[in-house]
């Protein structure tokens, strides 16, 4: 491992969505992860191949009975060598579970507790179920996704579960690590999508309260594909284009591309009377040529301009390739770890593993004895595929 967070020790509760997100971050970064599974979990001998789930790449995978004695006492075991653990179960779980954030802070006092929910430790929604789409309605922003005259157009899970969500509980980990550096305390940290999301929306309360979104007018603002010169077009062979082409100097660059530069209708940009006319006519436009046609005449231009590309096309892209943004492991095509580094340089350690695929080696390399190891084995308080 080289990456920025090397020497680091986290445990990964077993989740779904924005906690294997999080977990698979840190370990990008370097950080040792080891996923506890549930021991229900192993089905037999661990596959040779590696799984595909890509959100679990990385890590080495444990199992542990938490419904066992000896199970929770392993857990506890674990958090006295470990820097952080992450959690994303409903809130009160992990106590009942007697593993909660009092019982891994009195047996390492410098533990990072990372709890990630999607509304919250407290609060009237904190112990309902709920998914992506709901975390972003509450939060404010699913109202404002979609087009003039039609309903909210979810973003896939990407801006609740990953962007609100993920992403705030690695960020909200590595900030508490570092104050724990300092202080030598651990803390809880509680990650909720709701929260994170909201934060997203900074800039949106900003624009409101300067004059510059109308929030009960979706469709018809500068970023949410009112304006004529921030949208996405179909071209003529079916394909779709991207247009951001906000500051003025921008904008006369698309106006010259496009064959628009000398035409009266299109001079007042900022006139959004005129959006709705402009939006047709320049579809238009857009329409009479083909993706590959409008890229030849604006690709690498200040128009800012960019195909609209598949997960397959961006992979091939020869931006991206140069980048090496998408990478291969194990057969498998993934995302390259990112942010990226001149020194610490992030790798992805492994493939994703099988549930209790490394259970035995966990054990050992974190401080138990063989002796240990085996009596847990045979109690079936840890479970080795």
């Amino acid at each position: 491992m080289s990456g920025p967070l090397t020497g680091y020790r986290v445990i990964e509760i077993a989740g779904i969505g924005p906690g294997p997100f999080a977990a698979m971050m840190l370990s990008d970064m370097g950080a040792e992860v080891i996923r506890v599974e549930r021991s229900q979990a192993v089905r037999g001998p661990a596959p040779t191949t590696p799984g595909f789930d890509i959100l679990q790449r990385g890590r080495r995978n444990i199992a542990i009975d938490l419904k066992n004695p000896e199970g929770v006492e392993t857990l506890l075991r674990l958090v006295e060598s470990a820097d952080a653990l992450i959690e994303g179960f409903r809130p009160g779980v992990m106590e009942r579970l007697g593993v909660g954030p009092d019982d891994c802070l009195a047996r390492n006092p410098r533990v990072v507790f990372g709890r990630m929910t999607g509304w919250g430790q407290t609060g009237l929604y904190a112990n309902a179920a709920g998914h992506d789409i709901n975390y972003i309605s509450l939060a404010g922003a699913l109202a404002h996704f979609g087009r003039a005259g039609e309903g909210p157009v979810p973003p896939m899970n990407m801006v609740g579960d990953f962007g609100g969500g993920g992403m705030f509980l690695a960020f909200g980990v590595v900030c508490a690590l570092l104050e724990a550096a300092k202080s030598g305390n651990g803390q809880v940290v509680d990650a909720a999508m709701v929260d994170g999301t909201a934060v997203l929306m900074t800039m949106f309360w900003a624009f409101s309260q300067m004059g510059a979104h109308d929030e009960n007018a979706r469709g018809t603002n500068l970023l949410d594909t009112g304006a004529h010169f921030y949208d996405a077009y179909e071209c003529k062979d079916g394909k779709h284009i991207s247009i951001g082409s906000i500051e003025s100097q921008f904008y006369a660059e698309l106006l010259k591309l496009t064959g628009l530069e000398d035409d009266p209708e299109f001079v007042k940009q900022m006139d959004k009377s005129q959006w709705p006319h402009l939006k047709k006519r320049i579809a238009e436009v857009f329409k009479s040529k083909t993706r590959d046609e409008w890229c030849s005449i604006m690709e690498a231009t200040d128009v800012c301009f960019a195909p609209v590309l598949t997960m397959s096309e961006a992979a091939t892209h020869p931006h991206n390739v140069e980048r090496n943004m998408i990478i291969e492991i194990a057969g498998v095509k993934q995302p390259a770890p990112a942010p990226r580094f001149s020194r610490t340089v992030p790798e992805v350690a492994s493939a994703p593993a099988h549930p209790g695929q490394h259970s035995r080696e966990i054990l050992e390399s974190w401080g138990f004895t063989a002796p240990e190891v085996e009596r847990l084995l045979a109690s079936g308080a840890v479970v080795d595929a």
